[in-house]
């Protein structure tokens, strides 16, 4: 008979989603800026945001790596 493991109490407990989120950066990606016919390429990151109950995300597109973005 296998034994669960210890699940983290965020995990167990009902509470509404993003009440306890994770928060993670991806990247860099390079992705044109302004129209179709743009040639202007600049580099941006993803804001990961997780909520630890549910597991539902969230994605952000940040400009850089800080803070105030």
């Amino acid at each position: 008979m296998q034994l669960m493991g210890q699940l983290p109490e965020v995990q167990v407990n009902l509470s509404k989603p993003f009440t306890n989120p994770g928060v993670d950066y991806a990247g860099p990606f390079c992705v044109k800026q302004g129209g179709k016919r743009s040639k202007t390429i600049v580099k941006c990151y993803v804001a990961l945001f997780i909520c630890l109950s549910t597991k539902a995300i969230h994605l952000e597109l940040v400009s850089e790596l800080s803070t105030e973005a």
